[in-house]
């Protein structure tokens, strides 16, 4: 269990110090994420961003159990 968290934070840290570079990809805004803007309301749904998260982080856990 001690080895799953360190490798979730080791994780979270890789994200957030390469999430500059990672926003020029476009992660965040993929096609299929749904932005509705009215007026002054901004309803954002990441739905093609969180399947590629879920995907990555499935196979990064998947490698660190082998």
């Amino acid at each position: 269990m001690r080895r799953l968290l360190v490798a979730i934070a080791a994780a979270a840290v890789l994200i957030g110090l390469f999430w500059p570079w990672l926003a020029r990809l476009g992660l965040g805004r993929l096609p299929g994420d749904i932005i509705i803007e009215r007026g002054s309301f901004t309803f954002y749904l990441p739905l093609t961003t969180g399947l590629l998260a879920s995907l990555l982080l499935t196979l990064f856990l998947w490698l660190i159990g082998r």
